[in-house]
């Protein structure tokens, strides 16, 4: 029988089990992550707690192909960017973002962190594009390619 105690991730838990994310197309990029759904061992969905220090970013504005993901802050200000726009979020703010996804992006502009839960879908192949890098990411079998999209050739046979 399973240990009914592996479902259940207490606050106090895990709390030393958190690691620090800097994307590596962007500088300013600076996250503290505690990725909530590998202590429950869930397979198809990620949940992960962020918190982000004042004047950084998550990552880079991207788009995703396949994964869908969404954002819930829980407390501090930041900016969103959604497509062409910029919106203020802080506590109680959600972020959806089905497939193919509009480009997004968050920085804590705020004087505090920036905490929020990050998920979403956990496939085996997913594609992200960085538009305003003119980049693209295919992730599969363990590994991360990443190509500029002038590169990118379409194969009709």
């Amino acid at each position: 029988m399973a240990d009914d105690k592996a479902y259940l991730v207490r606050a106090t838990e895990h709390l030393d089990d958190v690691q620090t994310f800097r994307h590596p197309l962007n500088p300013k990029s600076l996250t503290h992550q505690r990725r909530l759904s590998g202590f429950t061992e869930l397979k198809r969905t990620g949940v992960t707690h962020v918190r982000m220090p004042p004047g950084h970013e998550s990552f880079v504005y991207h788009t995703h192909e396949r994964e869908e993901e969404w954002l819930y802050i829980l407390s501090g200000r930041g900016i969103a960017e959604i497509g062409d726009s910029e919106f203020e979020v802080g506590p109680g703010d959600f972020m959806g973002f089905p497939t193919p996804s509009v480009g997004h992006h968050l920085r804590n502009t705020g004087a505090e962190d920036l905490v929020y839960l990050m998920g979403g879908e956990r496939l085996e192949v997913e594609i992200a594009d960085f538009p305003r890098l003119k980049m693209r990411m295919y992730r599969g079998a363990g590994h991360f390619d990443m190509v500029d999209v002038a590169n990118v050739r379409r194969f009709t046979p």
